[in-house]
């Protein structure tokens, strides 16, 4: 018989073990995908098949609702996604992950936040979000002889610190490598890998995500329309991440778009209808012409104070290298600011990554009106050694040449509203500050 103080112990152990069992299948996750005023998207993947489902609770009150179960598959990734809906505009919201029907304790806060309902009554919330590309994660079997590419993943904590409602992915998120591009379970696999990072997980649980793509979360380096496996790569897209939509009406692609206070954000997608790069009998395009137009067309119906464009390579550096617009499709791309200063389009900012290092561009188009282009690269891979790139463009004193993100912060009232640029490292430790009026 054992002695009476073992009892307390044990039961600490059998009560514990339910929530390790759970805590267990947890692969990755939760991450928050989009958050709107009465409806929230939650992610999850777990390690096998198994039951998910979200409980939630505004903070300060006691009602607990529930989001329907789903099963994880196989076929899927074991990949969920859960829909939030019993929710007030501008709350936040504790919640927690059931797997199997157990709670599933994390170490970190899992909250999320419903949008502010401003309009007609207030001046436009302030808010800030945090933006990056290029997330590079080893795997030394599948990587490349040498040195390692990925590092830094610290960085993830850093953003994670300085609070932003949420993050928009600028392409790169993955980096398929040889092994993955013509598989589609290979391409859930690298996104498994990636996705798993334990530096990433309380990013993901309390800071809301959005995403495009570039080449390397597409399918091979310089990659385009003629990828055989696209549309495999963008079911897996859809696999892992929580936009509101993908592709524009009756088109495929990623093209989504979203709100966030009184900005709004035009998420492109620089891959799925792009021209070969060498094409020599090619009509060069980026974009395609369906996208273009409808771009165009949402800005000018668009009322935000500052209007985001994501697209994954640098639309206004003059530098003609690699893959940036002037280079590849400069005519595609007179023809963009053409129609963008015919129409008086105001407040427009470009953010774009790929190119391993940071910048801000500013050009003055023929309306007399600024168009800016932040760029913001590398998150975790490794950064460019190339400094002299030439961008007669660049605002004086923001090129970084190391891993780093952006914060950018929306103040002031709905007539005076101010945008502030942070870049900062790995550590987050201020690089250089811009504000826009």
């Amino acid at each position: 018989m054992k002695p009476l103080h073992h009892i307390p112990l044990l039961l600490f152990f059998l009560l514990l073990s339910p929530l390790s069992a759970q805590k267990s299948l947890l692969q990755s996750g939760p991450m928050l995908g989009y958050s709107e005023m009465r409806e929230v998207m939650i992610w999850v993947q777990t390690t096998e098949a198994a039951s998910v489902k979200i409980a939630y609770w505004k903070q300060g009150s006691r009602e607990k609702f529930f989001t329907p179960a789903v099963q994880t598959q196989r076929e899927t990734g074991f990949t969920a996604h859960l829909i939030a809906d019993e929710l007030e505009p501008g709350g936040v919201y504790n919640y927690r992950l059931y797997i199997n029907g157990e709670a599933v304790k994390l170490p970190y806060p899992c909250t999320f936040r419903t949008q502010t309902l401003w309009q007609w009554r207030t001046d436009p919330p302030d808010f800030s979000f945090a933006v990056g590309s290029c997330a590079y994660i080893n795997e030394e079997k599948y990587d490349r002889p040498g040195n390692s590419y990925g590092g830094d993943y610290y960085i993830f904590k850093s953003i994670d610190r300085d609070r932003p409602e949420f993050m928009l992915w600028l392409g790169d998120n993955v980096y398929y490598r040889e092994v993955d591009w013509f598989a589609r379970s290979s391409m859930i696999k690298r996104y498994t890998h990636t996705r798993s990072v334990p530096e990433m997980q309380p990013l993901l649980a309390h800071t809301h995500n959005y995403a495009i793509w570039d080449d390397h979360d597409y399918g091979p380096n310089d990659s385009d329309r003629s990828f055989i496996h696209k549309d495999q790569s963008r079911e897996v897209f859809q696999l892992f991440w929580a936009n509101p939509t993908y592709g524009l009406d009756g088109q495929h692609g990623i093209t989504t778009f979203f709100q966030w206070g009184d900005l709004d954000f035009f998420l492109l997608d620089d891959r799925y209808f792009r021209s070969p790069n060498d094409c020599k009998t090619c009509d060069c395009t980026i974009l395609g012409e369906e996208q273009l137009n409808w771009l165009i067309e949402a800005l000018v119906n668009s009322q935000a104070s500052f209007k985001m464009i994501a697209i994954g390579g640098q639309v206004l550096t003059t530098e003609k290298h690699h893959e940036t617009y002037i280079n590849l499709c400069p005519e595609e791309r007179q023809r963009l600011l053409s129609r963008i200063a015919a129409e008086g389009i105001e407040n427009v900012v470009f953010l774009t990554g790929d190119r391993h290092f940071s910048e801000l561009s500013r050009y003055t188009n023929e309306a007399g009106i600024e168009v800016y282009d932040l760029t913001v690269s590398p998150l975790t891979s490794g950064h460019s050694v190339y400094k002299d790139q030439e961008n007669a463009l660049r605002v004086e004193g923001t090129a970084v040449f190391e891993r780093n993100y952006a914060i950018l912060s929306v103040s002031g009232p709905r007539e005076a509203r101010k945008l502030t640029i942070e870049v900062k490292n790995s550590a987050g430790e201020l690089l250089w500050s811009r504000e826009i009026q």
